[in-house]
């Protein structure tokens, strides 16, 4: 089943690895095919990954858009373990995570990843100055 991506101007998506950048106006793809994709508003930087968990994301990025899945694997294993260790109340996330990652579902990871950078900024907000 195709699938229809509307981009915004100047909006980016990457599909396959390859970044896209919208033009000037807004944009419909119509993707025909199994593809890997990334909209902008889902993609975490290296250089905005200032927390763990953001850290985190950025290694689920990787492991959904990569041909060979297995060092973005290993880095997972080791951050959510050093998480963990920081942060328990991570734990029933990185469980969700690396479930969805044990059934190869990685943009579900991603998501996933996205509510755990929203617990740890509830948790940084909630505690005392």
């Amino acid at each position: 089943m195709p699938l229809k991506i509307e981009l915004k101007p100047s909006e980016r998506l990457i599909i396959n690895g390859a970044l896209i950048r919208n033009l000037d106006r807004k944009a419909t793809l119509l993707v025909e095919g199994r593809c890997k994709f990334l909209r902008e508003s889902e993609i975490i930087r290296e250089s905005e990954a200032d927390t763990a968990c953001k850290q985190l994301c950025v290694t689920l990025q990787v492991l959904y858009l990569t041909e060979d899945p297995a060092e973005p694997e290993n880095l997972f294993v080791q951050q959510s373990t050093e998480l963990l260790h920081r942060m328990p109340s991570a734990g029933p996330y990185l469980l969700a995570i690396h479930d969805a990652i044990a059934a190869q579902e990685y943009h579900r990871a991603i998501k996933l990843g996205r509510r755990l950078v929203q617990h740890e900024s509830d948790l940084a907000q909630s505690e005392p100055a």
